[in-house]
């Protein structure tokens, strides 16, 4: 089946579609294939969203936030949309809770010290992603935290303007106006650097 991709107003991006319920049905029933389908599905917007976020062990939320979903697939109803944005909403707490228990317990490692396992592959790909990667965190944390977690949510999350509002706390009308001088942030730091829309 096709993904569908539904219109540009925030509405989301719908990667399994017509075969969602059926899917979600199976993974109740406890089909490993099922449970694969959905993770191999958002997994990587979730990690990404992580990453972007700050989160030291982006991969560490990922997975808790799968375990979380998994075990309360039981309890949930609703469309495709419905279970992204439930599963961001876990995602958001995730991160949140994480920050705090940064906050209690500083780090004291070098934050600037990656270690990166590499099994071959090719090398300029990897420093090409990698200064790509740079780049967006770079630019992200131009943004103060609630515009970045707006534009994270709508953009990584694909997220509708109601389901944002929902995650974060705030009105409809916030979040759209967090993500617009968000974006004008955004703008005003690549026209800086002289990149061109």
């Amino acid at each position: 089946m096709t993904p569908v991709r539904r219109g540009a107003h925030g509405e989301g991006h719908l990667t399994i579609g017509a075969e969602f319920d059926g899917i979600l049905a199976a993974a109740r029933a406890g089909a490993p294939w099922a449970f694969e389908r959905l993770y191999a599905d958002l997994a990587p917007v979730v990690g990404g969203y992580a990453r972007l976020q700050g989160s030291q062990e982006p991969e560490d939320i990922t997975s808790e936030v799968f375990l979380g979903v998994f075990a309360g697939l039981s309890s949930f109803t609703g469309s495709e949309q419905q279970f992204r944005s439930w599963i961001f909403t876990i995602a958001y707490r995730r991160v949140t809770d994480e920050r705090r228990r940064r906050s209690r317990r500083p780090v004291t490692m070098d934050a600037d010290l990656e270690i990166v396992e590499l099994l071959g592959g090719d090398a300029e790909q990897d420093a090409l992603d990698l200064l790509g990667e740079r780049r967006v965190h770079e630019l992200c944390a131009g943004l103060s935290d609630d515009q970045r977690e707006v534009i994270l949510l709508r953009v990584i999350g694909d997220l509708a303007v109601e389901d944002v509002a929902h995650i974060v706390g705030k009105t409809a009308g916030a979040v759209k106006a967090l993500q617009r001088r968000g974006l004008n942030a955004l703008r005003r730091q690549l026209d800086r650097v002289g990149v061109s829309r």
